[in-house]
């Protein structure tokens, strides 16, 4: 069964519709967040592997997916990394059953879901707004499923996301 990798910038509903999933399905899906693995403080990661890009290179998360969904559990994983990553850590784990889906919104979407629900405003800034571009271009290069949550409702979102891992619950 194809592992379902929601990837998106902060404020796009990657961690709500992750939980959501994991609350609804929890005795059929397992779901893991990039954030949960032991994430090292920047200035470690800096000097351990040169980059925060290069640790997310080095770690080994797509062979740990892959074991897991060899056993026939559906898994969600959810993260805000690059699909180049997705990719890159894919190959080194020789493994493709996964499907990447871009979790995005508008920024407008995106400020008020920093800003007020998550009380984090810090966040709502010209850089995350960037990144949130890149993410899109580089989905849309590579024909990435995306799955904008501007407009549609949480439930519908997760059934966006179940779909996607094949045989239904």
């Amino acid at each position: 069964m194809p592992v379902a990798i929601l990837i998106g910038a902060s404020g796009s509903g990657k961690t709500t519709i992750a939980r959501a999933i994991s609350e609804r399905f929890r005795d059929n899906v397992e779901v893991l967040f990039f954030d949960w693995i032991s994430v090292p403080a920047f200035e470690d990661m800096v000097r351990e592997y040169g980059s925060s890009e290069a640790w997310q290179r080095a770690i080994e998360w797509m062979g740990t997916l892959a074991k897991i969904a060899e056993t026939g559990r559906k898994v969600v994983f959810e993260g805000q990394t690059r699909l180049a990553f997705v990719a890159e850590g894919a190959a080194a784990a020789g493994w493709s059953d996964y499907i990447p889906i871009l979790v995005d919104c508008d920024d407008e979407t995106r400020g008020r879901r920093l800003i007020i629900d998550r009380q984090q405003p810090e966040l709502a800034n010209s850089e995350m707004m960037s990144w949130a571009n890149y993410l899109r271009r580089e989905a849309k290069a590579s024909g990435c499923d995306i799955l904008d949550t501007s407009a549609v409702s949480l439930d519908q979102a997760v059934s966006y996301v179940i779909a996607r891992t094949s045989a239904p619950l």
